[in-house]
């Protein structure tokens, strides 16, 4: 008889009775054997947990006493999960039938495969990728994430372009698969990230310990997006931007870091501009804020840096400028990239 590994869907919610009610049975019909669902709570106030016990007794709940934010929630929630496969999922994702299956079965093909994301579309308009993670993370020379089927605030429609398993640079945190070897060996998230990107840097740490990260075509999820910060709130400009900051500290080399972070401190100049311009003062603050946090806590994000005897793995790192592609170049599309620019 088949044995399939452990596999645990971690649900991390805080206030979310809306998505629990409208996705949880499409997650907890999931066909995959081998399998335990659990609902990470982040201190909620109001009657989710209550539904929960409810309508789905059988579920384990597992509650933070705080709201630790993304970040810090999944780290404390993982550390009582014994698995041999974490699934992150968010609670406005819808899955679809033998979503699980075709994941699993890639990452347990390569032993260096230890994280990979299926492909994300939006639940709003199916015929389209979602913005976080579509089909797989990248990252350009300066640090800005982008995605197959999404680049900055353009999404393309999936017509199959990307039914290709891959390796990618990072995986979303909608949907994130990771071996519970992998998460304990690189010591989960980043908690001062609280929320955004933590799983970029996430991925990063493990790449430079040379593993490899996935996207897999054929296992596919709904993303609602948006569903803690709207994607125009400014609390969230604050923790990209100073996330990707710190997250550029903490992982680059040591004189790249100095010259990427002096020139991307030019380009958020350059948004704080673009915000007031187009009236949206509160963003502009925001970056300001991003700043003054990256300055203030300098000394102890650069304790974090590693160094990892292992070769680093660079596939999906982008050796050039997205930003300037996107704007200068009018490229507006993965596919146009010229493929000659990503390491291989």
């Amino acid at each position: 008889m088949k044995q399939y590994p452990k596999v645990a869907v971690v649900i991390l919610n805080w206030n979310g009775k809306f998505f629990l009610q409208k996705f949880l049975p499409s997650v907890y019909n999931s066909s995959y054997p081998n399998i335990d669902f659990i609902i990470g709570d982040n201190n909620s106030t109001d009657d989710s947990l209550e539904f929960v016990k409810a309508n789905y007794p059988t579920l384990r709940i597992i509650q933070n006493s705080e709201n630790l934010g993304f970040a810090g929630g999944y780290n404390e929630i993982l550390k009582q999960v014994e698995a041999d496969y974490f699934v992150l999922l968010n609670s406005d994702v819808e899955v679809t039938t033998n979503w699980i299956e075709p994941v699993i079965e890639y990452l347990e093909a390569d032993n260096k495969r230890v994280a990979a994301q299926p492909k994300i579309l939006s639940f709003h308009n199916k015929g389209f990728f979602e913005h976080a993670g579509a089909a797989g993370g990248m990252i350009d020379a300066y640090g800005f994430p982008f995605c197959r089927g999404r680049m900055m605030h353009e999404v393309e429609q999936d017509n199959g372009q990307y039914n290709d398993n891959c390796e990618v640079f990072w995986a979303t945190g909608a949907a994130l698969f990771i071996k519970s070897k992998a998460w304990k060996e690189a010591e989960g998230f980043d908690a001062d990230f609280f929320a955004h990107m933590e799983e970029i840097d996430l991925c990063w740490r493990l790449k430079k310990m040379d593993y490899k990260i996935g996207y897999v075509h054929n296992s596919t999820v709904y993303h609602v997006g948006g569903g803690t910060l709207n994607t125009s709130n400014p609390q969230k400009t604050y923790y990209n931007f100073r996330n990707n900051l710190v997250m550029l500290q903490k992982n680059l080399p040591f004189w790249s870091a100095i010259y990427i972070i002096f020139l991307r401190l030019w380009f958020d100049l350059a948004a704080i501009f673009k915000f007031i311009a187009d009236g949206k003062g509160k963003d502009a603050w925001a970056v300001s804020r991003a700043h003054q946090y990256f300055f203030l806590n300098f000394f102890k994000n650069a304790r974090k840096r590693k160094h990892y005897t292992q070769r680093e793995n660079k596939i999906g790192l982008y050796n050039h400028s997205m930003i300037m592609d996107f704007y200068m170049n009018n490229i507006h599309k993965y596919s146009d990239l010229d493929k000659n620019n990503f390491t291989k």
